[in-house]
């Protein structure tokens, strides 16, 4: 009884993820950003609620905040490009942020999400600048890992994918575990 005496009730509640997008969308020049901030969180609730359970996944407000983040430097760089538009920015943060974390069974599941709530929305390729150009000289040259020791790599799609989603992942995130 002692100490309910020195703790004191209170109530909490679930932060409003779609407001809270929302308003961080407007506030990068979105002018679409209700809808956009709805599929956002929607897309979010249903991998949570489908996909496997693991570790490293999040759909709490960090992840939110990292899409918002992508989705507002993307913007940023692509001005008004009229082949981005802006739930095209929003889908291709979306994948930025997710794709690389999840599991090759949990890719198929978030691939039908995205295609449900961004119905028929087709992304540009996007442009990698001399990223692409410097994985294949890399490649090519090889990778020396000690005195005499040059390994030379085949630069296959896989390899090439996975080192583009190693670069948005760094782009997005502050830290990251490899």
């Amino acid at each position: 009884d002692n100490l309910k005496a020195l703790f004191r009730p209170c109530s909490m509640m679930v932060p409003d993820y779609a407001m809270i997008s929302e308003i961080r969308l407007l506030s990068f020049g979105f002018e679409v950003a209700r809808s956009n901030a709805q599929k956002l969180v929607k897309t979010l609730q249903l991998c949570s609620e489908q996909l496997s359970s693991q570790k490293h996944y999040d759909y709490g407000m960090r992840a939110v905040n990292s899409i918002l983040v992508a989705a507002g430097n993307l913007r940023e760089q692509l001005g008004e490009d009229p082949k981005w538009d802006e739930t095209k920015i929003v889908l291709r943060s979306v994948l930025d942020v997710n794709l690389a974390k999840f599991t090759q069974e949990d890719l198929p599941l978030f691939a039908g999400i995205t295609s449900d709530l961004f119905p028929g929305v087709e992304l540009p390729e996007a442009d990698y600048g001399v990223l692409l150009p410097a994985i294949e000289k890399v490649c090519e040259q090889g990778v020396t890992v000690g005195p005499g020791k040059t390994f030379v790599l085949e630069a296959k799609p896989k390899f090439v994918r996975k080192i583009i989603e190693l670069y948005e992942m760094v782009c997005v995130r502050h830290g990251l575990c490899v």
